[in-house]
Order: structure tokens, then sequence, then C-alpha cells
């Protein structure tokens, strides 16, 4: 009888010691971020809350929308901030049965075509007769993102005659770059909040044909099961929410000389009570 007693007790023991460890690896969580001026913030805020709610948080940063929502399908990542309403709508709809919407986390997205200040126009329907003068293109980012998804409907709409040009947002910002600094005209697809737009004297085209959609939202997504495997995270997560005249401030700072890392923490430095609020909001 006291050896099965030992054994008991041994297996509870084992029993425990794997509990522990299951328990462990829920607190740990791979989050996804675009190395972006509207997402690093958001990232860096909701990493601090996580943190203090006792997870251990690993950023991994993507390049390409694609690539991230390749990630979060496959689990190398289990969350990412994403505009899946707009920006990520086609990523979304091809990966959707296998992710999920956990909550908003920002808004006040919007994104459409934008020229210098110094360019006298002021609307898309301006765009054929002063073709020649943005050399007959409208520099656009990455192919599939709602944003050019949008600008090639414009394109047809306004019947422009101009070649909306597939790239990346790198290709993209070297090109707005170069034209600003020879004050030449360009045409791109951009977005705001961006450092693009606090930097450079840039305004976007009217579009009274209404084709570019409204201001949007950002969401926390997850690989589909997460909120079920991570009920309290994903409390937390839904606790948490940046104005994106907040995420300006933060660039504001970063665009004065700031790392990202400092502005975040500033922030959340002088934000300790909202955060607590949201602790509490989240607290078990």
């Amino acid at each position: 009888m006291k050896a099965l007693l030992k054994s008991l007790a041994a297996a509870a023991m084992v029993g425990m010691t794997f509990l522990s460890a299951a328990h462990a690896e829920e607190k740990s969580i791979v989050v996804g971020t675009m190395g972006w001026e509207d997402l690093t913030p958001i990232t860096g805020i909701t990493k601090k809350v996580l943190e203090d709610q006792g997870y251990t948080v690993e950023v991994k940063e993507f390049s390409e929308w694609g690539i991230a929502f390749a990630a979060l399908k496959k689990g190398d990542i289990e969350i990412l901030a994403s505009q899946v309403n707009y920006v990520t709508q086609d990523y979304w709809d091809k990966n959707k049965t296998k992710l999920e919407k956990i909550s908003p986390v920002s808004h006040g997205l919007y994104q459409a075509v934008a020229v210098p200040k110094y360019a006298n126009i002021d609307s898309m329907e301006d765009l054929n007769a002063n073709a020649d003068k943005f050399g007959g293109k409208i520099i656009g980012v990455e192919p599939g993102s709602g944003l050019m998804r949008e600008a090639g409907d414009a394109m047809k709409a306004y019947d422009l005659k101009l070649q909306l040009v597939e790239g990346s947002t790198a290709a993209m910002t070297a090109a707005l770059k170069s034209a600003i600094e020879r004050n030449e005209w360009i045409a791109v697809t951009v977005w705001e909040p961006s450092w693009m737009m606090a930097k450079y004297p840039m305004k976007f085209l009217k579009d009274p044909k209404n084709v570019f959609s409204p201001s949007q939202s950002y969401y926390w997504i997850g690989k589909k099961g997460f909120s079920a495997e991570h009920p309290h995270a994903r409390e937390v997560l839904a606790s948490v929410y940046v104005p994106l005249e907040d995420i300006n401030a933060i660039n504001g700072a970063v665009f004065d000389g700031k790392k990202m890392d400092e502005a975040v923490k500033d922030w959340t430095d002088s934000h300790a009570d909202l955060i607590k609020r949201w602790e509490n909001i989240s607290g078990e």
C-alpha cells in the first residue's frame, strides 16, 4: 500500500510539473508586426500591457503583409495587428477560415492617392489633364493590399490614363523621397497615420466619387483558436485601445529624433494610469 501511495504521489508530482509547464507555455505569446509607424506603437503598447499581466512577449517583424499572414496561419506567430476591413482585406478574405478577429485596437486609418502640396491639383479628376507632369504613373505599393485594390477601382471610376505601378512600400517611399527632394510632381498611394504624411508636404486628392473607403479600424487578429487557448490574453487585448492622435504623437517624437522604443516607453510611462485601468478591466 505504501509503495502504491508513493507511486501515486510521484505521478501527481509529475502531473503538476507538466501542468506548470503547460501554464507557463500559455503565458508566452509571439506577436507579429509590420515595421510601420502606425502598427509599431500599437504593438509596443500592447506588449507592455501583456507583460504587466505576466506574459512573455516575443515580437517578430515582417516587411510584407502576405508573409505576415502566412506566418499567422501557420502558427509561427499567434497574433497580428492589421486593418482587415481595408488594407489587408484580400489577405483576410483568403485566410479568414483559419484566423479569428479578436478586438479593435485603434481607428482612423485613411488611404488614397496623394501628391505634393506644391502640385497645383486637388482632385482625382485632375490627374488626366496633368498626366505628363506625373510621368504618366501613380506609384503604388504591394499588390493584393486593400489600398491597391481600391486604387485600381479608382483608375476605372475616373477613367485614368496613368499607369498604376505595383511594387512595394519601400520602393514607393524611395520614389517619393527622390521626387520631393527634386521638387518634382509625383502621385503615390499612401496612408494616414504615416511618417511620410508628417515629414513631407503631402495632400490627399479629393475623391468625389467616394471610391476610397472612409476611415477604418485596426484589429488584433489571431490564429484560429487563440481566444479559446488564451482567454485571459484575449481579455487583455480587448482592453487596449490606442487613439490615432496618440499614434501620431509617438511618431512625432520619432520624427524629432527619438527611437521608436523610447517614444513608446515615454508614452506608456506618461499614461500609466490609463494602462492600469486597462489592466483592471482585464483582471482576473
